[in-house]
């Protein structure tokens, strides 16, 4: 179960940072630099990064007309820390992380990455008396990890939904990926939320309770930091050659997360849903837009 992580302390180490700099109004081609600084928050290390995103670094370098170079980070707080000294350019982010992100550096999005099948369901065991989500009151209910789009923010969105408070209808357990399943498995706790695909891995015998819509799609941000006109070159050349930088995800590694996704134009507003989440849970600095 491959999950983005979020362990609030803030690290960061770079694979080949060069200084940049993106183009303003006066250069013909919009987008004038030497090297695009690239960063995927979720891959902690650069042997895993070069693994499952090196082939897609070739295909956007191609698109680009630019060298792009990786920065590897150690958390999400250490991405934050980099976008805003200015060390990472553009970034891969979930739907979690660009909420948390755009509240502290004012990113801009530039394209999203539509993921099939990415929706956020709670069950239960079929012998429980949790039929529906209002059974859920009183009961205890197994997450995954904090700020985990899926795992995490998802189901409390269907508890919100539901007019179910996470803080005093339930008892919410953050137990991480196996931690949660296991749970649910052995009984200690009432019913289990998660990612859909996990759900059908992990507790196929476990029916829904609920399943929720379609989460928001991952992003590709930029920094701040750049350009606008820069920014819109880029967002330009990556929607021109969605299919090229499609496949090479997928090839590069990126088979199940990204097999029959599409890149669209992305809307800050398909984010509010988790920003609500946030506030929900007393974490009112990720709110803003």
């Amino acid at each position: 179960m491959k999950r983005r992580r979020f362990l609030w302390y803030a690290a960061l180490f770079t694979a080949g940072c060069s200084s940049n700099n993106l183009g303003g109004s006066g250069s013909s081609d919009a987008i004038a630099l030497e090297t695009i600084r690239f960063s995927v928050t979720d891959v902690l290390d650069a042997a895993t990064m070069e693994n499952d995103f090196g082939v897609f670094r070739e295909i956007l370098a191609e698109v680009l007309g630019v060298p792009v170079e990786f920065v590897v980070v150690d958390n999400m707080p250490a991405a934050t820390s980099a976008l805003q000294l200015n060390e990472i350019d553009l970034a891969l982010v979930g739907p979690s992380e660009y909420v948390q992100i755009r509240s502290r550096t004012n990113a801009e999005p530039i394209i999203a990455i539509t993921r099939p099948g990415y929706q956020s369901v709670i069950v239960a065991p079929a012998d429980s008396d949790i039929k529906t989500m209002a059974d859920l009151q009183g009961k205890t209910l197994a997450l995954s990890d904090v700020g985990s789009t899926s795992g995490h923010i998802g189901p409390t969105i269907l508890l919100l939904e539901a007019d179910l408070d996470p803080k005093t209808d339930l008892e919410v357990q953050m137990l991480g990926d196996d931690g949660s399943v296991e749970a649910l498995k052995n009984g200690t706790v009432d019913a289990w939320g998660g990612s859909l695909l996990d759900r059908n891995t992990y507790l196929p015998d476990f029916p829904f309770v609920v399943e929720g819509p379609p989460l928001p799609n991952d992003l590709i941000i930029a920094s701040s930091q750049l350009a606008p006109d820069a920014v819109t070159a880029i967002r330009q050349r990556l929607l021109d050659n969605r299919d090229r930088l499609l496949a090479a995800l997928v090839d590069g590694g990126e088979t199940e997360k990204y097999a029959g996704s599409e890149l669209v134009e992305a809307k800050d507003t398909d984010y509010d849903p988790i920003r609500k989440a946030y506030e929900a849970m007393g974490e009112s600095t990720f709110a803003g837009g």
